[in-house]
């Protein structure tokens, strides 16, 4: 093919074909990725940002995980995502992904029922690591008058990340 790209109509026989080059990106087979969870609950201080810990990784293909931290080597943008759940909330449930020890993105969950379990706050985002010193960890807070405890299962209280694309 001479570089222009073509597309095929589904439900007909007719094509279309547009001009100019398709710039394939360099695919990265062995991209750092890394999945992790916390198996024990942990106290969140009532109206404070606290560091959630990790406890078991599912995965970290290129040792970049460790103390709750993601330190990505690959200068690149990532994808991360995350949640957490506290056993009963009430009032206000903050996730925040902090870069470099500052909070960086929020996402938020706000409940006035104070019987409310099951409820997570998550938080995705894509953002850029310079491949040396960026690192990136979650923080969450809650507002319920009292210290909580998280939920401790991989289905509430996770950290993941992939890169999406180097530079």
């Amino acid at each position: 093919m001479d570089g222009s790209l073509m597309v095929t109509k589904v439900n007909g026989n007719s094509t279309s074909t547009f001009g100019g080059n398709i710039d394939v990106p360099q695919i990265v087979t062995d991209a750092p990725a890394f999945g992790a969870w916390h198996d024990t609950a942990q106290t969140i201080t009532t109206s404070t940002f606290t560091k959630l810990t990790f406890t078991t990784e599912e995965f970290d293909t290129n040792s970049n995980f460790a103390s709750s931290r993601f330190t990505p080597t690959v200068k690149g943008y990532y994808l991360l995502t995350g949640a957490f759940a506290i056993s009963v909330m009430n009032k206000t449930q903050i996730l925040s992904i902090y870069k470099n020890g500052s909070e960086f993105k929020r996402g938020s969950l706000r409940s006035d029922d104070f019987t409310a379990s099951g409820r997570h706050t998550t938080i995705s985002t894509i953002v850029y690591a310079n491949g040396s010193t960026d690192y990136f960890e979650l923080y969450g807070y809650q507002g319920r008058g009292s210290n909580a405890t998280t939920r401790n299962d991989q289905r509430w209280t996770y950290f993941n990340g992939v890169l999406v694309r180097a530079i």
